[in-house]
């Protein structure tokens, strides 16, 4: 029976994302060419990982000529959250709260991002009461 596969990115899966996100799409060559981080990765490797984030649902290709282009499927900030969905699940039983809150007390925040913080808050809570209250006179209408 073959290792179950991970609904999440590896590092080396992440470096190949980054390339295609930036660029848009790309073969497996133009991909390797475009990482610069290291180690280097070998062409056999990085093709490899491509037929894996296809099969994972993060890459389709289409055919041009001979070579296949591949191109992102899945967009950054729905990985992101996605990731962070799963590591909110795994480590913090799916409690929003707890991750942010160990993130306070881990990090010592500079009073800038402090404020920042308190503007997305406030921010979020008149943007979910606007919410509540339209769905509130969609139901007193019906």
């Amino acid at each position: 029976m073959p290792p179950r596969q991970s609904g999440t990115l590896t590092e080396a899966e992440l470096r190949i994302m980054n390339v295609l996100w930036v660029k848009g799409s790309g073969t497996v060559q133009q991909v390797l060419d475009s990482i610069t981080e290291k180690p280097a990765i070998a062409y056999n490797s990085v093709l490899t990982t491509i037929r894996v984030l296809e099969r994972k649902g993060y890459l389709k290709h289409l055919k041009d000529g001979r070579a296949h282009v591949y191109s992102p499927v899945v967009g950054q900030q729905e990985a992101t959250r996605s990731e962070i969905r799963h590591l909110v699940s795994r480590f913090f039983k799916n409690s929003e709260e707890q991750l942010v809150l160990n993130l306070l007390e881990d990090q010592g925040l500079e009073a800038e991002e402090i404020g920042r913080l308190r503007q997305m808050l406030t921010q979020k809570d008149v943007t979910q009461k606007d919410t509540t209250q339209k769905s509130a006179i969609r139901s007193d209408a019906k």
